[in-house]
């Protein structure tokens, strides 16, 4: 029997009492319920019960009040171990006992999953084909920042009209070029007739000038096959990644394409909001990423400073530092995206925030809206990161790079 244990931290807000709320989450969520049981023996509990690790309680001003509470409200993060004998190495088996559970227990106004530890057999899953160096490899980028862009507008351009955005990307220096998350495969726009637009045009770029972009295509479907068969799309076309639109697929999806897959995997996280937008509730990101980094993203997109979203700077940055901190070694660490509103004018703070050239930096409208042109937005965003990398403050470094002081003067 193992003795190796699953820790799951747990914050908790109630009107009532921490640790009897904790002992009662350890117990229901292994071998207790709402009695006494005359099966559940001393033998039975060694073996496969939950155990309170750790109570930490809070100060109320550390955790934001839920609305429509009243009177004191105690809130803790409660650490509880799981045996790995009664919860294995199986994702929906973790999912089941460890998280989904909990969120059910009456009492709690409030709770949140903070962080999964878990123990080294959970090394068993794939984890990341690609990761950091491997994108740098396939984009040929040996150092600095990956500079990246996404098809725009979202949805309404043509194979053609897309082949053709492709193509001015690319004559602009571009390292990566994805489809936005919500392009699939519409009608106006089938996978199939992207794939033979854009292809020849990013061959076209390499035998010009032996710099060959990544384009992700979005392969996402909720039927495994149908997705395969669009993985192989790409690949056979000389593809090298895909874009996954993670939750929308599911662990299954994620497990059954990452197991066959030839291609770098995207990961585009629409949805986590509804697992964290809610202070009180949910899970923190940094539980939340490392179940989709065991089961293969390549890279990660995790908004970015002054994102358009409701994320804050904070968030992203903790954000960054998960997704750059091993579970178990360097290998499973997928290539941070920053992206969601970026332009080249967050370059400076991020790069002092987060002290890193080890990220693709991922514009849509920061690019295409450019003063200047698609191609001036590329330049203007690598220019960006050029001094921020020095750390020389954009202001000075604009006055001799006219593309990064045109962003500044239309979105400074």
């Amino acid at each position: 029997m193992s003795s190796s244990k699953i820790r799951v931290t747990y914050r908790l807000e109630t009107h009532g009492d921490i640790p009897a709320l904790a002992a009662k989450i350890a117990s229901d969520q292994s071998t207790g319920t709402f009695t006494e049981l005359p099966n559940e023996t001393e033998e039975v509990r060694a073996r496969c019960a939950a155990v309170v690790d750790n109570i930490t309680m809070l100060e109320p001003a550390e955790v934001p009040s839920i609305p429509g509470t009243n009177g004191p409200v105690s809130r803790a993060d409660v650490v509880i171990s799981y045996p790995l004998e009664a919860v294995g190495t199986d994702i929906a088996a973790l999912q089941t006992i460890c998280i989904g559970g909990v969120y059910a227990v009456r009492g709690l106004s409030g709770v949140r999953v903070m962080d999964i530890d878990l123990p080294p057999e959970w090394a068993c899953h794939p984890g990341p084909q690609f990761g950091v160096q491997g994108s740098r490899d396939l984009m040929g980028v040996g150092s600095g920042v990956m500079i990246a862009s996404i098809i725009k507008p979202s949805l309404g351009l043509l194979p053609d009209e897309t082949a053709e955005v492709v193509r001015q990307l690319c004559a602009a220096g571009v390292d990566f070029i994805k489809d936005d998350e919500k392009l699939m495969s519409p009608g106006y726009s089938p996978l199939e007739a992207r794939v033979k637009a854009i292809m020849p045009v990013i061959d076209a770029h390499q035998q010009r000038t032996g710099k060959r972009v990544m384009y992700a295509f979005g392969i996402s479907s909720a039927d495994p096959d149908q997705m395969m068969r669009n993985h192989d799309l790409v690949a056979e076309a000389g593809g090298t990644a895909a874009v996954v639109n993670i939750n929308s697929i599911g662990y299954g999806g994620m497990s059954f394409l990452r197991k066959r897959s030839r291609l770098c995997l995207h990961a585009h996280r629409n949805g986590w909001d509804i697992l964290t937008r809610h202070p009180g509730l949910g899970m923190e990101f940094r539980a939340y990423q490392k179940i989709w980094r065991l089961l293969g993203v390549d890279q990660f997109q995790i908004n970015g400073i002054r994102a358009k979203y409701w994320e804050s700077d904070a968030s992203f940055v903790r954000s960054f530092h998960d997704v750059a901190q091993p579970i178990f070694d360097r290998s499973d660490c997928p290539l941070p995206v920053v992206c969601s509103g970026q332009w080249g004018g967050q370059a400076y703070d991020t790069y002092q925030a987060v002290r890193s050239t080890d990220l693709m930096y991922l514009a849509g409208g920061g690019v295409h809206g450019h003063p200047a042109g698609m191609a001036a937005g590329v330049r203007a965003n690598r220019q960006a990161w050029e001094a921020a990398a020095q750390e020389i403050p954009l202001e000075v470094y604009a006055k001799d790079h006219p593309e990064l002081a045109a962003a500044l003067a239309k979105w400074g």
